[in-house]
């Protein structure tokens, strides 16, 4: 699935009806939801449900009806998200209502492309009407048929429309014959096995005197207010300057490692437990490590390359060299051991992450191991040949 984006141009009058799309599928998903609470419905009546909602209330049928599904289909989706444990057994959070929505979904119908793709219709009774798109991909050479849903999303003060393509994007690339391994970190966001080093971009500390300029001219501004509502506009559209930066960083950082590697091996880091730590929580924030994997994932699949995730635990205290363990503190950036070995300390852990990396995939190749504890990315068509080198 391929997701296209584009910034929308619309004027007052269409950012209302959009805004009115917004809360009308916010209005359907959370009926669903307490259909789900007070009679404990299965999937297919919440499906159901959106036509009972159309027919009951005349401003929901002003919204596409596929558009309701849509809204129902995310309700269904967040219930049996909760209903269903995730590995460890643990359940996620309970589904709440919305208060908020920021999107509008719909699928193949209700919306109309121009004949040169520069602009979108949407032609239900809702009265969002023909706006122009502005971006860099060409719609042009995608087969409408291949588009299954589109989305309408408010981030700040601006909308965007996202095509959800269903193809397969591969491209070609010559092999290199590297092996790469990549250790993590807040001093340089990840140190290789060949002794590279990207430096922390910290594009949050770096915009963080003028946003905490516009949060505190925030905080002086009466609730309810339109003074209000225009600096919330603006602490917000910093904070999308910062979250487009961390992404232009990830995706471009993390095409370039795939492109020039055959095979990259990863620590499979639980982020959500290291920034419990209050004084690291914003520099590890701040680095996106898992934006960045994500996307190593991603062009991992499209070049059709080898990208594995090993255990952080212990790779760096043991030695890359003779295999012993030398206990060292976060402090000690130095790894020494009694053979003789003395490297940077995030060095030698991205040895230890390549070679049981390429332990692990041969096991897998092998059948000697399956992939249940979630170490390699996709199956073996998805993660490609393993690398000889």
């Amino acid at each position: 699935m391929l997701v296209l984006e584009y910034k929308l141009v619309a004027h007052k009058q269409q950012v209302v009806s959009i805004e009115e799309a917004m809360r009308t599928s916010q209005f359907v998903r959370n009926k669903c939801l307490r259909l789900w609470k007070d009679t404990n419905a299965d999937k297919n009546k919440l499906y159901t449900h959106c036509a009972v909602i159309a027919k009951e209330y005349s401003f929901a049928s002003n919204l596409n009806s596929q558009a309701r599904q849509a809204a129902s289909e995310r309700a269904a989706c967040a219930i049996s998200r909760y209903l269903k444990p995730d590995k460890s057994g643990q359940r996620l959070k309970h589904p709440r209502f919305q208060k908020n929505n920021h999107s509008v979904e719909y699928k193949k119908t209700g919306w109309k492309l121009s004949q040169d793709r520069k602009h979108i219709e949407f032609t239900d009774k809702i009265g969002i009407g023909t706006m122009k798109m502005m971006g860099t991909r060409d719609l042009c050479s995608y087969d409408l048929a291949e588009i299954k849903r589109v989305r309408i999303v408010r981030r700040a003060d601006i909308y965007f429309v996202q095509f959800c393509i269903d193809i397969d994007r591969k491209e070609e690339s010559e092999p290199t014959g590297r092996t790469l391994s990549l250790d993590m970190g807040l001093s340089s966001f990840y140190t290789g096995s060949d002794g590279s080093k990207v430096s922390c971009p910290k594009l949050l500390r770096k915009a963080q005197k003028r946003l905490k300029r516009e949060q505190r001219r925030l905080s002086r501004k009466s609730k309810g207010s339109g003074n209000r509502k225009k600096s919330r506009i603006k602490v917000a559209r910093r904070h999308l300057k910062v979250q487009r930066q961390r992404r232009d960083f990830a995706v471009k950082l993390a095409r370039c490692v795939v492109k020039s590697s055959d095979f990259v091996a990863l620590e499979d880091l639980q982020v959500k437990n290291l920034i419990k730590n209050r004084h690291l929580s914003k520099s590890i924030s701040d680095a996106s490590w898992s934006l960045f994997a994500n996307w190593l994932v991603y062009y991992g699949k499209v070049f059709g390359k080898p990208v594995i995730k090993v255990p952080p635990q212990y790779t760096s205290q043991d030695c890359s060299a003779c295999g012993n363990r030398v206990r060292k503190s976060l402090s000690e950036r130095t790894h020494i051991c009694s053979c003789g070995c003395v490297l940077d300390r995030d060095e030698n852990a991205a040895k230890n992450i390549l070679r049981l990396g390429l332990e692990r995939t041969e096991e897998l190749y092998r059948g000697a191991l399956d992939n249940s504890d979630g170490f390699a990315i996709g199956t073996l068509e998805e993660i490609g040949p393993l690398p000889s080198s």
